[in-house]
């Protein structure tokens, strides 16, 4: 019998019960939560059930909520059964004052680059990772760049243009300039089917 979202479900409440919470399928995909503690043991549950066999990590990122206090970072991993090839999503969630982990290492060797450049880029601490360190940032940074604690432009700037940003002009389909560099609208051209 082939493997299904429905079946993936079922086995994993069975073993972990109302642990295991938002239930969606975007997409097709099943996509589920726990507690980060749990982390390692729905991993490797997912890895070691032989109706499962979710045995290759295709992904492993973060992603920054601001707005979900005491859990404003998500740790998402991709998970692949190559032999029914079907994959799922699984979450878990962290604070951004103590964004501790396990790491997946042990369970998947590919899991090494990419905790490591979800450290670099979130600051996600994987606990038992052989070498947490940066890949693509500067070592020096004290910061994280993906997080969103930053603005995206330097709000004190008064040489910006705003409608050279798509902001506050009247730029897009159906519009041409005027003569000093004014925008000018459709509605607004002069109706020349009624000049002489």
């Amino acid at each position: 019998m082939a493997l299904t979202n429905e079946i993936v479900r079922q086995r994993l409440v069975e073993k972990f019960g109302d642990q295991l919470t938002d239930w969606q399928e975007p997409y097709g995909m099943l996509t589920f939560a726990a507690p980060k503690d749990l982390n390692l043991k729905v991993l490797q549950f997912l890895f070691d059930d032989e109706q499962l066999q979710f045995r290759f990590l295709a992904d492993l990122q973060a992603v920054n909520y601001p707005d979900r206090k005491g859990e404003e970072l998500a740790v998402v991993y991709h998970i692949h059964n190559l032999k029914d090839n079907i994959r799922i999503r699984f979450k878990v969630y962290t604070d951004i004052q103590k964004p501790d982990v396990f790491s997946a290492t042990a369970l998947y060797q590919s899991a090494n680059w990419m905790e490591r450049e979800t450290y670099d880029f979130f600051g996600v601490n994987f606990l038992g990772h052989p070498n947490l360190i940066r890949v693509l940032n500067v070592d020096e940074m004290d910061y994280f760049p993906m997080r969103k604690e930053f603005p995206l432009e330097d709000q004190s700037r008064i040489d910006k243009d705003d409608e050279m940003f798509g902001r506050g002009g009247a730029f897009g389909f159906g519009t041409e300039m005027g003569s000093h560099h004014d925008t000018i609208a459709e509605e607004d051209k002069p109706d020349k089917s009624k000049e002489i």
